[in-house]
């Protein structure tokens, strides 16, 4: 049995005003390509196929070309749903899905035997349990009480999270034992984990009051299969639990990772697991450096370009040159005759920023204006952008000021 885990797709995002539909398109063909070639009885997706929960329609037809160019390796998919997606939005294509070897677990179900899953072989006998979770909401797991203190229910809320996944995994056993197999028994998830290493396109998920998840409360699955972080990495656990990251980098500080897929094969008894390097389908790259040095840094990045590929690219400018008014032209200068497209221009930022110096004063003290002013002065923007920023800015702060104003007129009875 040869279970391919990925995760964290996020088809449909954007990076910096660039789509990423191309690498997407590029992964999926690669994805279909590693099913054939190894022979994979079972694709994992542990949650955020889509980036929104409205995803753009040339997103959701990716997702569905993928699905149908999958069908001739004859390899089983399974969906779960992550906090990024819509469970409405998964959900509406899970019955046909089912016709074309695709399970869809949008959120978790009111009959948790729905989440347990049978998966088979090439020869179609049953090769592997899958107990699929999906993000959890607190809703889907507990009621809330009144009275209660944050620790408490923080506590409440992990418990119940473990006794999803303690119900669900004694399903699977039972099942083993009812049959009378020894399947082996793969569990899902979608979380932070206590300890685990992030980057910065992940955005923090907080199930009601909990921040992250003890590794020591997950059963002890033969192999647990998480997404949410975009780095692949294995959790210190007696439990093999591991994130596959990300496919493609999300976001600058991910660029120099190696994005991997994991392989689980199980065999006669014994279980490996192996990671499956994805090439990269699009170049990117972040640079601190001075003017004077930029040029020098970007030729060993631009030297291992393939054929027409464009290096897409952040530069953060040292302190030395930091100050200067013209920065942007500057370095758009250095820049004009490179395969390059400079994505984003930043200052490095001193010890003490000016937002930084805003968190020592009392808002009492600040106007919206302050606050916007010290944003913008961390970024290296042109006098037009500024401009332009700072106009829609004034058009959100006064939609919120007259909504504002509205609401009390309400609360004061004033209904005209």
């Amino acid at each position: 049995m040869r279970i391919l885990h990925t995760s964290d797709w996020h088809l449909g995002q954007h990076f910096i005003g660039k789509s990423r539909a191309a690498e997407h398109a590029a992964f999926l063909r690669w994805l279909v390509a590693q099913a054939d070639e190894l022979s994979i009885d079972a694709i994992v997706v542990a949650g955020d196929v889509f980036d929104t929960a409205t995803p753009p329609s040339y997103a959701r037809e990716l997702y569905n070309q993928f699905i149908v160019d999958l069908q001739p390796t004859g390899c089983q998919l399974v969906i779960l749903g992550g906090n990024h997606d819509s469970p409405a939005v998964l959900a509406e294509s899970k019955r046909l899905l089912a016709r074309l070897k695709t399970a869809v677990i949008p959120a978790t179900a009111a009959d948790l035997a729905e989440q347990l899953l049978v998966l088979t072989d090439q020869q179609s006998e049953p090769a592997c349990l899958l107990a699929a979770v999906p993000f959890i909401r607190p809703r889907d797991v507990l009621q809330s009480q009144a009275g209660q203190s944050g620790q408490q229910k923080q506590q409440d809320l992990q418990q119940a999270i473990a006794s999803h996944y303690q119900q669900l995994f004694a399903l699977a056993q039972s099942y083993n034992q009812q049959h009378k197999l020894q399947l082996p028994i793969v569990m899902t998830g979608h979380l932070t984990t206590v300890g685990v290493s992030q980057s910065e396109s992940v955005r923090d998920i907080y199930i009601g009051t909990l921040e992250a998840f003890s590794a020591s409360q997950f059963p002890p699955a033969d192999y647990i299969a998480l997404g949410h972080i975009h780095q692949a990495q294995q959790l210190n656990s007696t439990t093999d639990i591991r994130y596959s990251g990300s496919p493609i980098p999300l976001s600058f500080d991910e660029a120099r990772q190696q994005k991997q897929a994991w392989l689980v094969e199980f065999s006669a008894g014994q279980k490996k697991v192996s990671s499956i390097a994805i090439p990269c389908f699009q170049p990117l790259a972040s640079i601190k450096t001075d003017l004077a040095s930029l040029p020098a840094m970007l030729k060993p990045l631009l030297a291992s370009l393939g054929g027409d590929k464009r290096l897409w690219l952040e530069v953060v400018i040292g302190q030395s040159d930091g100050y200067l008014t013209d920065l942007q032209p500057r370095v758009e200068q250095l820049l004009s005759d490179l395969p390059v497209e400079l994505l984003r221009l930043r200052r490095e930022r001193s010890s003490v920023t000016n937002l930084q110096q805003l968190k020592q004063t009392s808002l009492a003290e600040l106007s919206p204006s302050d606050v916007w002013q010290a944003r913008l002065a961390d970024e290296v923007l042109s006098a037009e952008l500024q401009q332009q920023l700072t106009a829609l800015y004034q058009q959100v702060l006064a939609k919120v000021l007259d909504d504002d104003q509205h609401s009390d007129l309400m609360a004061n009875g004033d209904s005209t």
